[in-house]
């Protein structure tokens, strides 16, 4: 007898293609929102990419009561917002509007910024690529860096040296604006209106054995772990946060592993749909900023040379791209490893209608999920 799966939730960068606008990226955002909604998908995530020639989202706190008011019961919110690009008191108002106007819907997904971060020893010997029972953890591969573009970047986002040294007690000024009992250094209780009381369900997002799982874990709070972004590394992430778990906001942990993917009627449709990725991932890493997603035959007529490729091979191998037999299943590989509590899934494609019916034909073949929507939203008492 089948068993119910885990919950699906969406995650949108409002990406455009090749020949379209970032209006159109957008408006993708808000029409795939509601069509998640109408496929049961728990969640709706909007992510935030600064400085991208082919992503429009840029402001997630922007667009986000956009996507709650065309939308009714899914549950909406930020994955992740950069806490070093912002004062605790802007997220937290931020938040607390959408939740004022929608209230139990909202989810505040905070992540660490990469300002004042150790940079990784060189001399340090890479791991290998590997295995575990069935799911592909793909060795970290180097890429360069170009600092012109990351100072400017934080410059015009007027990030501090080492503000992510603060992300702890930014963390903990969030959680106590929400809840109302911020006081602040000179002993004045401080008053957040009109996030202030609200429902709002604090997230926090990682890619590794860091910082930021262990004090997920160590405060209660749910965690977010990236197989999309940091595939070799999702397993210690998820290790970490469970490892330093304390009952907290939530009683017990409960963890969503986010992971690309493209889902057509036949393994074949899907792969020409996604020819695209891994000049778009390219783009990234090479330091322009993720471009305007190509067209299949835009991509198929420029491939990657073998040193472009060998930069994004970790990605390629670990996006989720078929029928919706071929996906379910290595879906429920990287479930069943990771234990995951519910699965994020990203997807990009160079046309919105294709994108929808990969999320589409993903909702049909995953069936129902095992937990209900109280379930997912259970906190302590």
């Amino acid at each position: 007898m089948s068993h119910p799966r885990v919950p699906l939730s969406v995650l949108d960068l409002s990406a455009f293609g090749t020949g379209q606008t970032p209006a159109d990226g957008l408006r993708s955002t808000i029409e795939l929102a509601q069509r998640a909604e109408a496929l049961g998908y728990a969640r709706f995530w909007l992510a935030e990419h600064h400085l991208n020639p082919g992503i429009s989202g840029a402001a997630p706190h922007v667009l986000l009561p956009l996507v709650a008011a065309a939308t009714e019961t899914i549950r909406v919110g930020t994955a992740a917002t950069i806490v070093g690009n912002y004062a605790p008191l802007q997220v937290v108002e931020a938040a607390g509007v959408v939740s004022a106007l929608h209230p139990g819907r909202v989810d505040l997904g905070i992540g660490r910024s990469g300002s004042g971060r150790t940079p990784p020893d060189p001399d340090a010997p890479a791991r290998p690529e590997r295995t575990v029972n069935g799911l592909l953890l793909p060795a970290p591969r180097p890429f360069p860096v170009d600092s012109s573009r990351f100072l400017a970047q934080a410059r015009l986002l007027r990030r501090s040296p080492g503000d992510a040294d603060r992300f702890e007690q930014d963390v903990h000024d969030i959680l106590d604006l929400v809840a109302g009992t911020y006081r602040a250094p000179e002993g004045v209780p401080v008053h957040a209106t009109p996030a202030e009381g609200q429902d709002i369900d604090v997230w926090i997002h990682g890619t590794s054995d860091g910082p930021s799982a262990r004090l997920a874990g160590a405060l209660g709070l749910p965690f977010g772990a990236s197989y999309h972004v940091a595939p070799g590394t999702v397993l210690d992430a998820v290790e970490a946060y469970r490892a330093a778990f304390r009952p907290g906001r939530r009683k017990t942990p409960y963890v969503t592993v986010s992971v690309d993917v493209v889902v057509a009627d036949t393994d074949a449709e899907a792969r020409r749909l996604a020819a695209g990725y891994g000049r778009w991932v390219h783009s990234i890493r090479a330091g322009q900023g993720a471009v305007a997603f190509p067209a299949p035959d835009e991509a198929l007529a420029s491939p990657l040379s073998p040193d472009e490729e060998r930069l994004v091979r970790d990605r390629l191998d670990t996006q989720l791209v078929g029928s919706p037999e071929t996906v379910t299943s290595r879906l429920a590989t990287l479930q069943r490893v990771t234990g995951a509590d519910e699965l994020l899934v990203t997807t990009v494609t160079h046309d919105p209608a294709d994108r929808i019916r990969s999320f589409s034909l993903l909702a049909e073949a995953w069936g129902p999920a095992r937990a209900s929507r109280e379930d997912i939203e259970e906190t302590a008492a």
